[in-house]
């Protein structure tokens, strides 16, 4: 008996395994879009995430996974730049509504301002992609949208909702972005009062989309992390945790 320990060891360890992965499955009670925690530092861009860039601007901003007190996050640091990670996942935000994440902020900006183009730079930010539906746009609106597909190869999402540690705008406040009226922004941090501490935040995804859009949403197209500060030309390092979707509370 003593000579089979070892694959009874074994054994144990796989359930062990089996059970942690359920944990962090689609059809379990979660669905986990950054599990950063699982990876390695210096793994490079974990598995089902990619660059978020856009056409305008040169410089991007750098992310990796990194060690920060035994536990692995992603780092974004940006200096006068703007790029972001993004997760493409279609998900129901009526089964999911829920999100949970934690981050790290270690300054925000002078100059950044919510309701500005000049100021439109968050140290932190999470941004949640709602699918193109033809059906809730116009002909004008179809045409456009046709254009950008065959141009990029993917419909750009119809509306967004961005979760962003803002400079000076009060928590609670929900403001159109500075450049687009698709995306509405909403402070759930701001100032320099939680600097170089890890701060959770829970929003239900499903309440503020009508609380910015009066409509329920399409189905999320993605999810993604960026820091930008291309606008105010300053700089940030940001550290992000894992992200999670829960059903409804």
């Amino acid at each position: 008996m003593k000579s089979h320990s070892p694959v009874w060891f074994l054994l144990i360890i796989l359930i062990l395994v089996l059970v942690a992965a359920q944990a962090f499955s689609d059809d379990g009670d979660a669905v986990v879009i950054g599990h950063f925690s699982a990876a390695e530092p210096g793994d490079g861009t974990p598995e089902g995430w990619e660059p978020l860039t856009f056409d305008a601007i040169d410089r991007h901003t750098e992310y990796r996974l990194v060690d920060f007190g035994g536990t692995t996050v992603m780092e974004a640091v940006s200096e006068a730049s703007a790029s972001g990670l993004i997760f493409k996942k279609r998900i129901d935000p009526q089964q999911y509504p829920v999100i949970r994440w934690r981050w790290r902020a270690t300054n925000t900006y002078e100059k950044g301002d919510v309701t500005q183009k000049s100021g439109d730079d968050y140290p932190a930010r999470l941004y949640i992609a709602f699918e193109y539906d033809p059906g809730k746009v116009g002909l004008l609106e179809r045409a456009q949208f046709r254009a950008i597909r065959a141009i990029r190869g993917e419909y750009p999402p119809m509306r967004a909702i961005n979760y962003i540690w803002a400079s000076h705008a009060p928590v609670g406040t929900m403001v159109e972005n500075a450049y687009t009226d698709r995306a509405m922004m909403f402070v759930v941090e701001s100032g320099k009062d939680n600097l170089n501490a890890w701060v959770s935040h829970s929003r239900n995804i499903l309440a503020d989309y009508r609380a910015a859009f009066g409509k329920d949403p399409p189905m999320i197209q993605g999810i993604a992390i960026m820091t930008d500060a291309d606008d105010t030309g300053e700089s940030a390092t940001t550290y992000y945790g894992d992200i999670v979707l829960e059903p409804p509370e």
